[in-house]
């Protein structure tokens, strides 16, 4: 089974736009309700019989049972007599909060994440429909979904043939509304072979990534370019007082400024990754947890650079482009030599070139990294590393650019820069 996510800009109209902001408010309340009660059945059971807290105490009964997804799914239908204003919202809509809020609590205990939090009216925006009814669902440019009838969205591309619509969610980001269609087809896809030239992508923060044949990709601060305007903006708002809509308006115009930088960083990794991709076979990164590398010294330009979000988008493109993508071990790639394998002592940041005292080859030290993980990955599959390892005369050498880009040569680096 084969699924897929599509994610389409909404046109609702004026009617439409009220009926989702309603939806959304009663799922919040949802959401705020049941976590309540989880909270306070969890903190009547925090103390001990005979040591209680003697100044507050949350009381239960004892034989109260804890309120998990059938509990208070169960509870959410009682409750639909006493206020009516849950009728006017889709169940499965409702319990689908439900669904999401017992999945926070498994992840909090199984991953170690957070407790979850209380949803105000910009924490909440999404809700999900997951079945949309039998019959015509698609026309057009437009799609029937329950309580709010036809509504347009910009077909930015088709449905693929042998795919059906299972599940439709509406999201509402800082720029309008989107909706992310759940297609699935019954196909299995058998996963890419090894074969082909392989590549090596060392990641950093002085080149954003180095490839092991021999290319340099600048790092681009998304974040910097409009510091100054986010930084003015958010100073502005510590004076507005907080429920006005001065304060409101503000804060959609700082949501907007966020929603431009992520899209971008989002579209830069996407076209990185495709460039990437062609004339190579093979695709070798380090296994590196990023989250350890935002806690850091430099975890604003970490965040910024957004590794994790590019790992992930590359191995997605190398899967749709039938190229092979492995993940190996990240320790002391830039302590061996890639000519030679011999250890060739630790560096510092500050030294930004390879010189092996053994062998004598010497190289950019991203590019030398970038070379170890190639070889390593290509080990890794039981086979000798036949390339030189500076990559001269090797097949997909040379800079493919994807379109709407171009690309600057200056010193041996590659810059990659969007003509759009």
């Amino acid at each position: 089974m084969l699924t897929l996510t599509y994610e389409y800009k909404a046109a609702p109209t004026d009617e439409q736009i009220q009926l989702i902001e309603h939806t959304l408010t009663v799922c919040r309340k949802v959401w705020n309700f049941a976590l309540r009660e989880r909270k306070d059945w969890l903190n009547s059971r925090r103390c001990q019989v005979n040591a209680c807290s003697i100044i507050s105490e949350y009381i239960i009964p004892a034989d109260a049972a804890y309120p998990n997804y059938y509990e208070q799914a169960k509870s959410l239908t009682l409750a639909k007599t006493e206020h009516p204003e849950l009728k006017t919202v889709n169940a499965q809509v409702l319990q689908q909060v439900l669904r999401k809020l017992e999945t926070a609590f498994v992840d909090m205990q199984r991953k170690g994440m957070g407790f979850p939090r209380f949803k105000n009216r910009y924490r909440m925006r999404s809700f999900v429909y997951p079945q949309l009814g039998k019959g015509e669902i698609l026309k057009g440019n437009q799609i029937k979904l329950p309580q709010l009838g036809w509504m347009e969205y910009v077909r930015s591309r088709d449905i693929p043939d042998g795919f059906k619509v299972k599940q439709a969610r509406i999201v509402r980001k800082a720029s309008g509304y989107f909706l992310m269609l759940t297609l699935e087809c019954d196909v299995n896809v058998p996963d890419p072979v090894a074969s082909g030239h392989p590549r090596g992508i060392d990641l950093g923060l002085d080149k954003f990534a180095a490839t092991s044949d021999g290319e340099l990709i600048e790092r681009p601060r998304f974040l910097d370019t409009l510091h100054r305007k986010l930084k003015l903006l958010q100073r502005r708002l510590k004076n507005k007082q907080k429920g006005s809509n001065n304060r409101h308006k503000l804060n959609r115009k700082i949501a907007r400024l966020h929603q431009r930088i992520a899209d971008t960083r989002k579209d830069w990794h996407f076209k990185l990754a495709h460039q990437l991709c062609d004339e190579a076979g093979m695709i070798f990164v380090e296994d590196i947890d990023f989250r350890t590398w935002a806690k850091g010294m430099l975890g604003k330009h970490t965040l910024d650079a957004g590794f994790g979000q590019f790992v992930s988008i590359l191995q997605w493109v190398c899967w749709k482009r039938g190229i092979y993508f492995a993940k190996v071990d990240k320790d002391y790639t830039s302590q061996v030599c890639p000519q030679c394998d011999t250890h060739t002592g630790k560096k510092d940041l500050s030294d930004r070139l390879h010189a092996c005292h053994n062998c004598g080859y010497t190289t950019h030290r991203d590019v030398a990294a970038a070379q170890v993980i190639r070889n390593r990955g290509i080990n890794a599959l039981g086979r000798s590393v036949e390339e030189n390892a500076c990559g001269d005369g090797l097949t997909g050498t040379g800079n493919r650019l994807v379109k709407g880009q171009r690309s600057r040569k200056k010193g041996g680096e590659v810059r990659l820069q969007s003509t759009s």
